[in-house]
């Protein structure tokens, strides 16, 4: 049996504010695909996250957004270490917690909370509400000055809950109700950052909102360090310092907010904000930059990733250097301090184009049809 290595328990004081919290180096999760007769042969692996490097400051909101199935949830599960890495380095506060044991973690897990997708599903549905956000107390032998229940009340007033509310179940609750829940229940043990995996997306829009506020305001007051998980990327905008962008298991730009938004250098993110309605854009420089890009086929398989540039199988830029050599994520001449690309040919941020650029087939057909002779031209390139 292997011997687990002793990691020191958490420094008891509060860390600096911009100080490096956690950080993940060639992170890498693969899930294995086993077949063949009883099936007790791998054949294969999922490359659900390949080799990332991300870093967490105390006190800062941090984006990582991309479609869905890229890796995003993934990367959320193995930076808390609910799921185990298969590769790669994880350090906490500068403890290595990588292939630490349960016993190891146990000063950790409290200062790393999570707030899960699925109100419905994330409750245990025979449990009250503080039996929900008093378990990790529980677990953890924390007891509160004044008691926990007097601490459960106090949460759910925090979270804009009825204390009186503490004995319903989750039944009784609505979507948004249900995830202040679970807001409460993540701060329930004073987390020092709390990894939320697209905490409004299973919600109505009206109510998506307020549930945004309330992290915000949560993190701001509390000083606590967010990763918050989302395909929205209006509402990653409204929420987040920086923004990583992360495509089939890969992160392909890093940069503050204004950067990504206003200047961003990789064609995927170009094409990820094409999406976003014109209403949502908060600058002259987004709207300027706003262009609509349709993205042709499908996200290659992450079984079987493609060779170089993942993104060069539906990337009008693609070319064979792209197939040949994987792009490292590294800093553009005149990009601003911090904004990381992985292109070997990045967009001109000072580049404004005035027409669309249409990268599906047909639907660049059906344009030229509706345009008809003579009508203006539109920018065209098939997914290579």
């Amino acid at each position: 049996m292997a011997h687990e290595a002793t990691i020191p328990a958490p420094r008891d004081k509060a860390p600096r504010q911009g100080e490096v919290l956690l950080s993940a180096e060639g992170l890498t999760k693969h899930f294995p695909i086993m077949g063949g007769f009883p099936f007790k042969r791998r054949i294969g692996a999922v490359q659900a996250v390949d080799g990332i490097d991300l870093s967490l400051h105390a006190g800062e909101s941090f984006g990582l957004v991309g479609e869905s199935g890229c890796g995003k949830s993934t990367t959320g599960r193995v930076l808390t270490r609910l799921l185990e890495p298969t590769a790669g380095r994880l350090v906490y506060r500068g403890q290595d917690i990588t292939r630490a044991g349960r016993r190891q973690l146990a000063p950790v897990r409290p200062e790393i909370q999570m707030i899960f997708q699925d109100p419905y599903s994330s409750l245990n549905p025979r449990q009250t509400v503080g039996k929900i956000i008093g378990g990790p107390m529980e677990i953890n032998g924390l007891r509160p000055k004044g008691g926990r229940e007097h601490r459960i009340r106090e949460l759910l007033e925090i979270v804009g809950l009825n204390p009186e509310h503490y004995n319903r179940f989750p039944h009784e609750f609505s979507g948004g109700q249900r995830q202040r829940i679970g807001v409460a229940r993540a701060l329930a043990l004073e987390p020092k950052l709390i990894v939320a995996d697209e905490p409004v997306s299973a919600l109505d829009v009206s109510i998506q909102a307020q549930v945004v506020n309330l992290l915000q305001e949560l993190q701001r007051e509390l000083d606590i360090a967010f990763l918050f998980i989302a395909h929205d990327l209006a509402i990653v905008r409204h929420f987040s310092d920086r923004v990583a962008v992360m495509y089939l298991g890969k992160i392909v730009e890093v940069g503050d907010r204004d950067s990504i938004y206003q200047q961003p250098r990789h064609p995927y993110t170009h094409a990820l904000l094409s999406a976003v309605p014109e209403a949502a854009l908060v600058s002259d420089e987004e709207r300027a930059a706003h262009q609509r890009i349709r993205l042709a086929g499908d996200v290659p398989s992450p079984i079987s990733p493609p060779s170089g540039c993942r993104f060069r199988t539906r990337c009008w830029k693609a070319q064979d250097k792209c197939a040949t050599e994987e792009p490292p994520l590294v800093r553009i001449d005149g990009s601003r301090d911090g904004h990381l690309t992985a292109c070997h040919f990045p967009e001109d941020p000072t580049t404004e184009r005035e027409e669309e650029i249409i990268l599906d087939p047909a639907l660049r057909d059906l344009e030229a049809d509706q345009s008809g002779p003579g009508a203006p031209g539109v920018e065209a390139a098939d997914a290579s």
